[in-house]
């Protein structure tokens, strides 16, 4: 059972925004949310952006769910003509961060290196309560210019 609800406003039918529970089926649950906006999208993204999308979507809760320690995590996605923005916000101030991928499986390790690699940007934000991490996936193929950037208040 889920405790919160999608939201879909008229005026902005091509975001959604949930508070998730930190629960393992929290990813299943925003994958599914994303699922449906994306299928809803005209003109549709193409095919690799779609499942480049899914992939971050499900990296970042499953993320906060692991390490954020906090009881909730955030879940937004917004769509505009040229790309698809996910941020996942969490109660922990402690960036992703690079590290060398565990090839056991014991550790992880894979998920920020990929999710670089599919961004056209990728953010960091620190806010109060915890982080949001941002991550822009062109609707088709790759937008010119990468930008990366960590946020952090001073």
């Amino acid at each position: 059972m889920h405790t919160a609800t999608a939201q879909r406003t008229a005026a902005s039918p091509s975001a959604v925004r949930e508070t998730l529970e930190c629960r393992p089926e929290a990813a299943a649950h925003a994958r599914h949310l994303t699922s449906t906006l994306l299928e809803g999208l005209r003109p549709a993204p193409g095919q690799g952006a779609a499942d480049a999308v899914m992939l971050v979507v499900s990296e970042l809760v499953t993320n906060a769910v692991r390490h954020s320690g906090g009881r909730f995590c955030s879940l937004r996605v917004s769509a505009d003509p040229d790309a698809i923005t996910i941020a996942v916000g969490d109660a922990s101030r402690v960036p992703p961060r690079r590290r060398a991928p565990d090839v056991r499986g014991e550790t992880g390790g894979f998920g920020w290196q990929m999710i670089s690699g599919m961004a056209t940007a990728t953010t960091v934000s620190e806010e109060p309560g915890g982080k949001t991490v941002t991550a822009v996936i062109a609707r088709r193929g790759r937008m010119s210019g990468r930008a990366t950037a960590s946020a952090t208040p001073g």
